[in-house]
């Protein structure tokens, strides 16, 4: 049975010169040659193009009207061509919202595991919230009290409404057999329900007593033991709800969109799930350490319209005993504080501070020159609400595996500690799991170990098991194409083109496509070349996968691992657009017209600089020429870079 071929007729796009070609499907054919010779022309250009435009021509005319019109390629026919789909360099993405998580659809299934699989933890006590049964508060307390049980005292809650008195509330219950109280706090009743041993013998009346207890305290349920001369000790607290009967606080069933800073429901409420707030930077406020107050630290009040707060600032200075003469970096951060937070309001009589004269500031941005002035002072800060977690505080209570889980990969001082967590600092170290903002922390290679060794409880369902396995199966892939060291977090906008190439490689791989068409444009730009066979992994996974890959590609190693090359030229532009050779990468190595077969041959090296028109025009009338090493000049200037730190630099000293 003949091979399935994509087959390319009287293609001319830009400076393609009439090719013929028949590309054979469910293969890995790399598309090479010297730049300008047509190679992205062919495959993006043509190739890709005319698949998009027969993809939206199955579109509704309706449809089509909101699309822009996408005109035929420069080609006399194509046959046989798949559903396409090109990862080029390109990164379109400009919003923050967009993360390494978002793109790799990690974060949809991490926000559906964390709703399925973790275990909520009390901010005030750290202990585990569950919803207690009356089954479970029973195998609770008869584990607790041992063979012989003591008695113990079944109480329940009920709040007086403001529209009865206590004592009607009393008639009430004692119409329902309920004489007997525990104790009165204010408005605040608590019932006897039962008394009753805690052994085994009377599991039954015990179970029967909570589930009259649960259901006239609206939930809630205290247990008291007795000693032997029955008087009641400290209550064992339960709830049949998402609450901590201990401290009172009640939290909301986990939902998917709870772990989603995308969505309003999880997004935290001041940054709106950017984990960032526009505020006033007193580092442009203070912009130069040195100076002192009185030589104008304070760069808002130099101006001639706002020289009156800095002679506030020097009256009320000299009468708190703030040095004016000194550096603002040598004050003390008390000072500081004083400068920048002030005493009080203005009308009080007090120094109002540099935050208060901004605050004023804002209630005057109707005026254009004010929104300019606030303008160079504005920066964004980390949000104080959610620290930068960009969720809502509550979702950051739920943790995902064991003690043993999370310090395989992060030290419990690195763990985040949601605002308003009342823990003690080693209590909170204590816990066991990660939050989801951890595991977004976490570099990849680390949240491969982590979900590797993670092992859920076994009363949970198989679907849970499979998003699961498809998480490890994700971030595997991602470290096999090497980007261990990207985090879930890192937004989309600060990776460079060949990061956003080989996650969106990775992304396809995921989702398990077949029969398609995928065009990629040198997917190993920004890869070590110890690292680039996972790369080649990745693509003979996708092709065994019944995909075609047709690449555009000048790495050896690629080139030597496709199933069939295609080297155009012989030189760029107009000297471009032809078929140099088509075959397989033993075929080329013998081919005596291609340069691309001369590199790979080791008859021509590079060193230095680019190889010159001349050698290509050698190539172009087939005259190969002898193997040549090209030397760069000497140097004698450099380019000298001290100090670097931005993003992940560390103080580097470079000279170039």
């Amino acid at each position: 049975m003949p091979k399935e071929t994509l087959r390319i007729r009287g293609a001319r796009q830009n400076n393609l010169k009439n090719l013929d070609l028949d590309l054979p499907l469910n293969e890995l054919i790399v598309v090479t040659g010297v730049s300008g010779s047509g190679k992205s022309s062919l495959a993006f250009d043509t190739v890709y193009a005319e698949g998009q435009r027969r993809y939206v021509e199955t579109f509704s005319p309706y449809a089509r009207q909101f699309l822009d019109r996408m005109d035929k390629p420069g080609v006399d026919r194509i046959e046989g061509i798949p559903p396409a789909i090109a990862i080029d360099q390109t990164n379109p993405v400009r919003t923050s919202r967009s993360t390494v998580g978002t793109m790799t659809e990690l974060n949809d299934h991490l926000k559906l595991l964390f709703a399925r699989a973790t275990q909520l933890y009390c901010r005030g006590c750290g202990q585990p919230v569950r919803r207690d049964s009356p089954d479970s508060i029973v195998a609770a307390l008869l584990a607790r009290a041992g063979r012989d049980g003591p008695r113990a005292l079944v109480t329940f809650a009920i709040e007086v409404p403001e529209n009865f008195t206590t004592a009607e509330v009393e008639q009430l219950l004692a119409q329902q057999g309920y004489t007997r109280l525990h104790a009165r706090a204010g408005r605040r009743l608590e019932v006897i329900q039962d008394r009753v041993r805690l052994v085994a013998a009377q599991r039954a009346r015990l179970v029967e007593a909570l589930e009259a207890a649960l259901h006239h305290g609206r939930g809630r349920v205290s247990v008291h033991a007795l000693d032997e001369a029955g008087n009641a000790g400290a209550p064992r607290r339960f709830s049949s709800e998402l609450h901590c009967a201990d401290c009172d606080i009640h939290y909301q069933e986990p939902t998917p969109n709870h772990f989603s800073f995308n969505s309003p429901i999880g997004a935290c409420s001041t940054c709106r799930g950017f984990g960032r707030t526009l505020g006033i930077d007193y580092g442009l406020v203070v912009p130069d350490g040195a100076r002192t107050l009185a030589d104008g630290a304070v760069k808002p009040w130099q101006t001639a319209s706002y020289l009156e707060c800095q002679g506030d600032l020097m009256r009320f200075a000299r009468k708190r005993g703030i040095p004016v003469d000194v550096p603002w970096k040598d004050l003390t951060r008390e000072q500081q504080r004083w400068v920048l937070d002030g005493e009080g309001e203005w009308e009080d009589g007090v120094w109002y501070g540099a935050r208060r004269f901004f605050d004023w500031l804002e209630t005057k941005s109707y005026k254009m020159h004010i929104r300019v002035l606030l303008s160079r002072y504005r920066a964004y800060n980390e949000c104080p609400v959610c620290a930068g977690a960009r969720l809502k505080p509550e979702a950051l209570l739920s943790r995902l595996g064991s003690r043993e889980n999370a310090a395989a990969v992060m030290r419990p001082e690195e763990r985040f500690k949601p605002v308003g967590v009342m823990l003690a600092e080693k209590t909170w170290r204590g816990l066991p799991g990660l939050t989801i903002h951890d595991v977004m922390r976490l570099p990849l290679e680390l949240a491969v170990r982590f979900f590797d060794g993670l092992d859920l409880p076994g009363l949970l369902d198989e679907a849970t098991d499979l998003l699961l396995g498809e998480i490890r199966a994700r971030l595997h892939y991602l470290v096999e194409v090497g980007l261990g060291y990207l985090t879930l977090d890192r937004q989309s906008r600060t990776l460079s083109g060949g990061e956003v190439q080989r996650i969106n490689l990775t992304t396809a791989l995921g989702t398990s496509l077949v029969n398609t068409l995928f065009v990629l444009d040198e997917p190993s730009i920004g890869l070590h070349p110890r690292d680039m066979q996972r790369v080649i992994g990745v693509l003979h996974r996708l092709r065994d996968a019944g995909n075609t890959l047709l690449v555009v590609e000048h790495d050896p190693q690629i080139m030597l691992a496709a199933d069939r090359i295609l080297d155009l030229g012989p030189g760029p532009g107009a000297r471009g657009g032809e078929k140099v050779f088509f075959g397989t990468p033993k075929q080329l190595l013998r081919a005596r017209n291609s340069l691309t077969a001369c590199y790979l041959r080791g008859e021509q090296t590079v060193s230095g600089a680019s190889m010159g028109s001349d050698s290509i025009d050698r190539f172009a009338a087939g005259k190969p020429g002898r193997r040549k090493s090209i030397e760069s000049d000497p140097i004698d200037t450099f380019l000298e870079i001290r100090g670097a730190s931005a993003h992940n630099l560390k103080t580097v000293d470079v000279r170039l």
